[in-house]
């Protein structure tokens, strides 16, 4: 059914937006479009450089040769902080 489309539908069906909406507002559209995609790929950009920069293994922790130690606490509140929220 797509396929049936000709270019004199599309020109009208342009036509009619530009009726609905002006030229004003679909230049602003594809400005604001247009300045987003630049942005986007100015982040994209710069993420790659990062990952350039930071190609060095960061250090590993390991736990493995440590005892576990296990802490059995009770918390309590102290006197002014519970005045404070009655």
């Amino acid at each position: 059914m797509l396929g049936g489309i000709s270019i004199w539908q599309l020109l009208i069906v342009l036509g009619i937006i530009i009726l609905i909406f002006g030229t004003k507002k679909l230049r602003n559209v594809g400005s604001d479009l247009g300045g987003a995609v630049k942005g986007f790929k100015k982040a994209m950009h710069e993420e790659e450089k990062g990952e350039e920069k930071d190609a060095q293994p960061q250090a590993r922790v390991d736990h493995q040769d440590e005892p576990a130690n296990t802490y059995d606490v009770q918390a309590e509140r102290k006197p002014e902080e519970q005045e404070e929220r009655k």
